[in-house]
């Protein structure tokens, strides 16, 4: 895995712990291409952060932070590993916790954010998927200009969303799903 575009591009990423499943160097080239000149700037949330590939790529091309949730020891070292790799920690928080209680925290004491990244085990499903998905949409994202990436495995169902989120683009690489939400109020 490599940084592909910005800053660090080209930077080799550490290795990647047994357990996580990151996002293709393809699958990420192919959302920053859709989100384009949208990264300038933002405030990125990388939850299911894995080896942190995704939000360090957001930093490389010009994401003012970004903040990685992760839960397993392994993962939360490689992020941090990669951050050096890539030498961009100091725009980056890493938290090792469970997204779910992670979210459940007050997000009035934190800056909303532009872009939030979720690329969970694609055995978390129903109820539990949708719990984060609406955890989010409780004082986490920004204004109306907030994009929301979800990867799940292309023959997966979809989960439930606020009614507010509009599937924006949906983007297959190999067994990989991302579909990017933005916001569409009716009223």
């Amino acid at each position: 895995m490599r940084v592909i575009a910005g800053s660090a591009k080209g930077v080799r990423l550490g290795p990647v712990p047994t357990g996580t499943r990151p996002m293709s160097d393809m699958a990420r080239e192919g959302l920053f291409a859709s989100l384009g000149p949208l990264v300038e700037g933002t405030r990125v949330l990388d939850l299911f952060a894995g080896t942190g590939a995704v939000g360090i790529e957001a930093l490389s091309r010009g994401a003012a932070a970004a903040v990685f949730v992760e839960r397993q020891a392994k993962a939360v070292a490689a992020i941090r590993e990669n951050l050096v790799r890539a030498k961009v920690g100091g725009l980056a928080i890493v938290h090792r916790a469970d997204v779910r209680r992670w979210l459940a925290k007050d997000a009035a004491a934190q800056e909303p954010f532009d872009i939030v990244v979720l690329d969970p085990p694609y055995d978390l499903t129903g109820g539990p998927l949708e719990e984060v998905l609406a955890s989010l949409d409780e004082g986490w994202l920004a204004g109306q200009t907030w994009t929301v990436v979800l990867t799940r495995g292309h023959k997966g169902s979809l989960p439930a969303v606020p009614v507010h989120w509009a599937v924006r683009r949906q983007l297959r690489y190999g067994d990989s799903l991302l579909i990017l939400y933005r916001e569409e109020r009716w009223a």
